[in-house]
């Protein structure tokens, strides 16, 4: 099982406006088998040496190399950490703080240290949640699914969920309709029966942006589509008698319409983003994306999650100065664009390469023009 925790708006939020002389980043491979964690316990061990060569190659005081060591070290030994992990692990450590965050998503091993985190290991969680509802339903039963990010599947018990289409069935002739009569009836009734569905299942919905996948056979799949009001229904659905899928089996067929979901999405996003390069309304230039982002002209950026290039970003021009090695005074200058535009209200999305629109490290969408 998977054990995530991903930061809130607002733990992003601080982590982005942190600011110490030494701020180090480390991201790394875990997973959740023991052989895994080892594996990534030996990992940090090596990501913490060249921190550490890092902070001496630049006179660091001897007092902060050590507390971030001593942290980071500290956790490497802690053996009830190490046996709930997620598939990566993202570690933020100053002189005096350590924090660290289970992600679902692979990244690469890496360490960074300069005067601000580096933050693109986490906006690839943040970009595509994971999680979804799944909504398995029958004649003869309704549950609601939740798949959580961490891997589990959970039924919502909701106090005005039918328990199955019986009552709406016994309602059959009340009204002396010749319209609920025979097999044009059953599919009338299916209809009053999939609107009680989502008049109870919507309270626990509202507000949310994850989907909500379908799992029904006919005539259900052709009518439950039509009555949900949930704006993140899944146009693709998991077909067939749901009544007979556990919870985690409804979750296994979920996660590839999910994995296919957000592939159409980064689809869409990257077919935005190439028109509005096009037509002048976009950029992929790393120097027009510093400056766009410094005085919060971006609506959306999408960043290469693994691709690192060191140098330094004006804080008032937006001007760019690329470094031509790493070491604990420079930083990512994407992740400082994708780091300025967070704070101004983009959308900031991280991707893998092959996702990336003509192989850019950063593109985005200009709200105006600087």
């Amino acid at each position: 099982m998977l054990h995530t925790d991903i930061p809130t708006d607002a733990e992003l939020r601080a982590l982005a406006i942190a600011r110490s002389l030494h701020c180090v980043s480390i991201s790394l491979p875990s997973g959740t088998l023991a052989a895994d964690a080892e594996q990534a316990r030996l990992e940090l061990g090596t990501l913490l040496g060249t921190v550490v060569d890092q902070l001496d190659a630049v006179g660091a005081d001897a007092a902060d190399i050590a507390g971030i060591r001593d942290a980071v070290t500290d956790l490497m030994d802690d053996p009830f950490f190490w046996t709930y992990q997620s598939t990566s692990l993202v570690i933020f450590a100053t002189p005096d703080r350590l924090q660290t965050y289970r992600i679902p998503n692979r990244v690469e091993a890496n360490a960074q240290v300069s005067d601000r985190f580096h933050l693109k290991p986490l906006l690839r969680a943040l970009s595509f949640p994971q999680a979804a509802f799944v909504l398995a339903a029958s004649q003869n039963a309704v549950r609601l699914i939740e798949v959580t990010i961490e891997g589990s599947a959970d039924e919502v018990a909701l106090a005005d969920l039918p328990a199955d289409s019986s009552r709406v069935f016994a309602t059959r002739g009340n009204n002396g309709s010749a319209r609920l009569i025979g097999a044009e009836g059953d599919k009338v009734l299916l209809g009053h029966y999939a609107r009680q569905i989502d008049d109870a299942i919507r309270p626990t919905l509202n507000g949310l942006q994850v989907p909500l996948i379908i799992a029904a056979a006919e005539p259900l799949a052709s009518i439950l589509p039509t009555t949900m009001r949930y704006p993140g229904l899944a146009a693709e659905m998991i077909r067939g008698n749901a009544e007979t899928m556990s919870a985690n089996e409804l979750a296994a067929e979920a996660r590839p319409i999910l994995d296919r979901l957000y592939a159409d999405e980064i689809a869409a996003l990257g077919d935005r983003l190439r028109e509005a390069i096009g037509t002048g309304r976009g950029a992929s230039d790393l120097s027009d994306l510093a400056r766009a982002a410094t005085y919060g002209a971006l609506s959306l950026l999408m960043v290469d999650m693994d691709r690192t290039i060191s140098g330094f970003v004006d804080e008032q021009s937006g001007a760019i100065t690329l470094s031509a090695s790493d070491d604990a005074i420079d930083y990512g200058v994407v992740d400082e664009i994708a780091r300025r535009a967070l704070l101004t209200g983009a959308r900031v999305v991280a991707v893998r390469a092959d996702e990336m629109p003509d192989g850019s490290a950063a593109a985005g969408v200009m709200r105006f023009a600087v």
